[in-house]
């Protein structure tokens, strides 16, 4: 399983309660460029509408800039393929207040390229900052003890 594309800054800002792996519908074009890691999920989220999932807002730049299409979209919404049973969970948690799906990374997994999307709930503000403050503490830390 090698990762092609991470979404680190999700795991800052929300609480990952729960993660799912689905397929993803590409066009031969995005495989490629995926394939050379080269795209971003920041700013992409998961949305569902009538019984289909879709990710909205990923970044795919092309594989070959002069050589594509004249109808060609860097940010088009992708088709997700999860099982129904996946798709009535996530929907049925969707309808609570405060939670979201958040695409976290696409990897290969054979010759397939799937994502990991989580069901994620946003942090406030201030467990940002303890996050942050409980980082710099142990690189303090890690820092004294090296030089100790």
């Amino acid at each position: 399983m090698a990762v092609l594309l991470e979404n680190r800054k999700a795991k800052f800002d929300y609480e990952i309660l729960e993660t799912f792996e689905a397929g993803l519908v590409l066009a031969g074009w995005e495989v490629k460029s995926l394939r050379n890691k080269r795209g971003s999920l920041a700013g992409g989220h998961i949305i569902i509408r009538g019984n289909e999932v879709y990710a909205v807002g990923i970044d795919i730049p092309p594989y070959q800039p002069n050589n594509m299409p004249t109808n060609f979209e860097e940010q088009r919404t992708l088709k997700l393929l999860l099982s129904k049973k996946e798709i009535k969970y996530l929907t049925g948690k969707l309808s609570q207040k405060g939670l979201t799906v958040v695409p976290l990374k696409v990897y290969t997994k054979g010759r397939k390229i799937k994502i990991e999307i989580g069901l994620a709930k946003g942090k406030k503000k201030f467990d940002k900052r303890e996050k942050i403050k409980e980082r710099e503490t142990k690189r303090d830390i890690a820092r004294a003890m090296k030089w100790g």
